[in-house]
C-alpha cells in the first residue's frame, strides 16, 4: 500500500508514538495516517516509530513505503518475531521525544484520545489509559481480572487496567527504568518499576473497539506462560525493594 498525500518534513520531536507491529498488514494504513493526523493536529513536532515484529505477512512492506514517503516516520525490523515486550522496547530505545506514547497496532483505540493524556502531563510522569468500557470477549476480561488480581497480591499495584496498551510517559522514566521483558508483561513491569521509583502515575479512560482485521494473541497460553514466568522474576528482584516515599498512584 502506497500511502497518500504530500511528503512531510522533518523536525525534532517533542512526541514519539511507537507502534509494535505484527502480522497487521490490514490495519497499518489507517495506523499511520491516524497517527500522522492526530500529531499535526497536536501542533507540536512528532515522529511515529513502527516497529515490525518479524511479521510474515506485508507489514515489513507497508512500513518500508511509508517511511520512503514521510520523513516522520521511522522503520524498526526485527528479523525474527521476539514478542510484544522486545518490540516495544526496541520502539522505545529509538523515541527521542520528550514524551513517549505507545499503543497497540490493531485500531482498538482512537488515537485523538491521546489529548486526554497530554492534558496531565503538568502534574504525572505516567498517564495510563484504561478501556471504559473494555469491548473484548469475556475470556479475555476474565483473564485481565485473575491477572489485575496477582498483581495486585505480588505487587500492591492497583490500576484499573495494567495492560490497556494506550500509554505516556516522560522520557526520564524510560531512561531511569530498565525493562527487561520480552513479552506481554511489559505493561506491568513499566508500571511496577515506575511507581517503585517514585513517579507520579494518574490514569484515564479511553474508548475502546473490538479489533476489526487480524488476529489477537494476548490470551494465547504460551503468552500467558511468559508472562508468569517473568512476574517472578521481578517479583525475586524487588521484593526486598525499600519503598520510595510519596509515589502514588492516582485514579480519577
Amino acid at each position: 500500500m502506497t500511502p497518500p498525500g504530500p511528503p512531510c518534513h522533518f523536525a525534532p520531536p517533542k512526541l514519539s508514538l511507537v507502534f509494535p507491529v505484527f502480522d497487521e498488514e490490514e490495519n497499518l494504513g489507517d495506523l499511520m495516517a491516524s497517527a500522522c493526523k492526530i500529531g499535526e493536529e497536536l501542533g507540536e513536532a512528532f515522529e511515529v516509530i513502527a516497529v515490525n515484529d518479524g511479521s510474515r505477512d506485508e507489514s515489513p512492506r507497508i512500513i518500508d513505503a511509508w517511511t520512503q514517503r514521510d520523513s516522520r516516520i521511522r522503520g524498526v525490523h526485527l528479523a525474527e518475531n521476539k514478542g510484544y515486550g522486545a518490540a516495544l522496547r526496541a520502539g522505545l530505545g529509538q523515541a527521542r521525544g520528550e514524551w513517549i506514547f505507545f499503543s497497540d497496532a490493531d485500531l482498538q483505540f482512537d488515537l485523538a484520545q491521546l489529548r486526554d493524556l497530554l492534558a496531565h502531563t503538568p502534574d504525572y510522569d505516567i498517564v495510563a489509559g484504561y478501556r471504559s468500557p473494555r469491548r473484548d470477549p469475556w475470556p479475555r476480561i476474565l483473564i485481565a481480572a485473575v491477572w489485575g488480581g496477582i498483581v495486585r497480591l505480588f505487587f500492591g499495584l492497583r490500576v484499573n487496567d495494567i495492560d490497556c496498551a494506550f500509554k505516556l510517559f516522560s522520557r526520564r522514566v524510560i531512561e531511569t527504568i530498565p525493562l527487561a521483558s520480552v513479552g506481554a508483561f511489559i505493561n506491568t513491569e513499566l508500571l511496577v518499576r515506575a511507581r517503585a521509583s517514585g513517579f507520579r502515575i494518574h490514569q484515564v479512560p479511553v474508548n475502546h473497539r473490538r479489533r476489526r482485521h487480524g488476529r489477537q494473541t494476548g490470551a494465547h497460553p504460551r503468552v500467558l506462560i511468559k508472562a508468569c514466568v517473568e512476574l517472578g522474576s521481578l517479583y525475586r528482584e524487588l521484593r526486598n525493594a525499600v519503598p520510595q516515599p510519596g509515589t502514588r498512584t492516582d485514579s480519577p
